[in-house]
């Protein structure tokens, strides 16, 4: 019932105090939380467990955020707590004159930055959601990198008899050199242990041995170079654990899952017990200005800090910061052993008020954890700021979220801005293609992501059906693959399914892989005047042109032929004009041109019997003309006599065709043309 309202932290503290105070009760000296101790066996652990398990999503998308807050809000803190306290001392009286700049520039710079063991112990209690979490945690985190620059960099000034703009200069590089240093370091020996691990499929024993060996590797390492060693765990931690766990059995993945767990837990315990034991055995000097000024002025910074970092950061957030998220934000920074420890290591002979710098940092780590830790959860209830949701990833979840990754990619590929998305994807193909090839084994190298992810899920579903009891009667939700993993059989020799070659599965992949997911073909950025022609976009253009004019040259073919032909002279009228007028129809040499006129004689003593039946061009017939018909120029044929038995009228002859019909009719009009003067000829000699 005490833990519900109390933090864990608190009550180890508690202990640690009583502890301590029974350990001098009886005459002895209480045990005094060294720093070697603190930073060499029981930090890692914690950051370790922080870096191995970092919810890497959420961490990405907020870098930078994290990145602002923990430089730009750390340099802040420092600067401004130790000026302030600086001239605190000024004014404060003969006890704090002798107290200079330097020292209460180092001073600030321990006091200032928030504790990572602190924030866990809190934030893991009141369930706050993931990006207030991730966001202060993450700070906690980052924030070490400028804790160990400024604190080395003061330590080494106090030990300068002049301070010059070069070793400033330096010292402000050497910020780069800390942070970068132990980011490197961290990956190198990441890509080690993910390496190493690819080879242990014989050993699965001391699989999880590798995993903690080379993260202690990077920390101990980047420390002897006076880099970041917690900057080098998470980088080692966040490298490694994707390839490693691919590689390992589920059940060095439980163990190391455990064993992180544990370790953690009781290095936290330790150090909380520890720091109250510490309280009661230390050397103390208090002064009530400083100490007080200290706390008041920590408070002050943080607020300031994180309302001005806040407004500048929400102008490039889409998901802005709430007033809400920036209480939470400054009321949860809290101070931590870290503090205590560096605090600790400073030296008597450059910083003669070292015990006064140790109870002024037990006060604000009382303060902080005490006072802002018990009601962080009251607030965060009484603001109504929205808790974490304890849901479980589902394939759908996973498929919408590489979907909605793929999307703003291709955005971004169109806007041509290269945002987070495209160097994520970048980073995700380099992975795809070089690394996981090097560092995983067998055909999990080629699996894909959200195959992975099923694996797991089915894994995950097996276990806690086994642990359940329940495989007696197995649900329908249950695939076949929750049971292969439970029961691992042998195949039986007949399958249902036939097995695919080792071949056809490459060829079906290499289909798939050229035809889906092509997120990325980098191409130009759009522009219009660059844009490729399409090959066949002229030959389109001309086939329409085409349609265009044969169907305007149809449609003046129907109305060229729909106008009414004129009455056909009969016969006898068309020798009566040609009798009129005979030089004007003289034999031409294309005569093969002129109709043929030919007469049905039903009675050749009767001219006017005479019928016009077909006139058409000499030579359509396909005969070549006779030199006889040449001379003639009009020709009068006769009409051969019908066989006996046929119809004259109803039986169609070879004139009759529909396209005879059409050319008699284009013959006897050919269309609208000036009525002739008065002495022209019927036909022209020049046509």
């Amino acid at each position: 019932s005490v833990s519900s309202i109390v933090p864990e932290s608190c009550l180890l503290i508690v202990v640690g105090l009583l502890v301590g105070g029974l350990i001098k009760g009886v005459g002895e000296k209480p045990p005094i939380l060294k720093s070697d101790i603190f930073f060499l066996f029981l930090l890692p652990p914690i950051i370790l467990d922080a870096g191995y398990f970092l919810p890497l999503r959420p961490f990405t998308e907020n870098l930078g955020t994290i990145l602002i807050f923990a430089v730009v809000g750390t340099l802040w803190n420092a600067f401004f707590l130790g000026g302030l306290m600086y001239a605190v001392c000024q004014l404060g009286g003969p006890g704090l004159n002798h107290i200079g700049l330097l020292a209460n520039l180092l001073f600030g710079s321990i006091i200032s930055a928030v504790d990572p063991v602190a924030v866990l112990a809190v934030f893991e209690e009141i369930h706050i959601n993931e990006l207030l979490h991730i966001l202060v945690f993450g700070e906690s985190l980052l924030n070490d990198a400028v804790t160990v620059v400024l604190y080395h960099l003061f330590e080494e000034f106090a030990s300068f008899e002049q301070v010059t703009i070069l070793d400033i200069i330096l010292g402000f590089l050497s910020f780069f050199v800390v942070s970068l240093g132990g980011v490197l370091v961290g990956v190198i020996y990441g890509l080690i242990a993910a390496f190493t691990s690819r080879f242990t499929s014989h050993i699965r024993v001391i699989e999880p041995l590798f995993v903690f060996l080379y993260s202690y590797m990077a920390y101990l390492s980047a420390e002897l170079f006076h880099l970041s060693g917690i900057m080098a765990l998470i980088a080692a931690g966040v490298v490694m654990r994707p390839y490693v766990e691919a590689n390992i059995s589920h059940k060095s993945h439980t163990t190391i899952k455990y064993f992180l767990k544990m370790w953690s837990s009781v290095s936290e315990t330790l150090i909380f017990i520890f720091l109250g034991v510490s309280t009661v055995a230390g050397h103390h000097y208090w002064n009530w200005t400083f100490v007080i000024s200290t706390l008041f002025f920590c408070l002050i910074a943080r607020v300031l800090g994180v309302l001005v970092l806040t407004w500048f950061i929400n102008k490039f957030r889409i998901v802005k910061l709430t007033p809400k998220d920036q209480f939470i934000i400054a009321y949860g920074g809290l101070r931590g052993a870290i503090a205590f420890s560096l605090g600790y290591l400073l030296d008597y002979e450059h910083f003669s008020m070292r015990d006064m710098f140790l109870t002024a940092i037990i006060t604000v780590i009382f303060f902080t954890v005490f006072v802002q830790g018990m009601t962080i959860r009251p607030l965060v209830d009484l603001l109504a700021v929205k808790k974490k949701q304890e849901t479980k990833r589902s394939i759908n979840e996973e498929i919408h979220t590489q979907f909605l990754d793929h999307l703003l990619t291709g955005i971004e590929d169109i806007c041509g801005h290269y945002g987070h998305h495209h160097w994520k994807d970048k980073l995700n193909r380099f992975n795809k293609k070089y690394v996981k090839k090097c560092l995983i084994a067998g055909e999990r190298s080629k699996e894909p992501q959200l195959i992975a992810f099923y694996h797991k899920m089915e894994m995950k579903q097996a276990i806690e059906l086994v642990e359940s009891g329940g495989i007696g009667k197995i649900p329908s939700a249950v695939s076949t693959v929750s049971i292969q993993n439970i029961n691992p059989q042998t195949l039986p020799l007949e399958r249902v399914l036939p097995a695919l070659s080792k071949d056809k599965e490459e060829e079906i992949r290499k289909i798939l892989r050229t035809n889906l997911q092509k997120t990325r073909q980098r191409l130009r950025s759009y522009n219009r005047h660059t844009l490729v022609a399409d090959p066949y976009e002229e030959a389109w253009n001309q086939m329409l042109l085409r349609r265009q004019k044969a169907r305007q040259l149809e449609q003046k073919m129907n109305n060229y032929l729909t106008v009414p032909a004129h009455r056909v002279d009969s016969p006898t009228m068309s020798r009566a004009r040609i009798g009129s007028d005979p030089l004007a129809y003289e034999p031409k040499e294309d005569s093969e041109n002129l109709p043929i006129i030919t007469i049905d004689p039903a009675s050749p003593q009767s001219p006017e019997s005479v019928d016009l039946m077909s006139e058409e061009p000499k030579g359509c017939s396909g005969l070549p003309p006779s030199p006889e018909e040449d001379e003639e120029g009009l020709v009068m044929r006769v009409k051969e006599p019908s066989s006996p038995g046929t119809d004259d009228v109803f039986t169609p002859g070879a004139s009759d065709s529909p396209s005879n019909q059409r050319m008699l009719r284009c013959l006897s009009d050919p269309g609208p043309r000036p009525e002739p003067e008065e002495g022209e000829p019927f036909i022209p000699k020049g046509q």
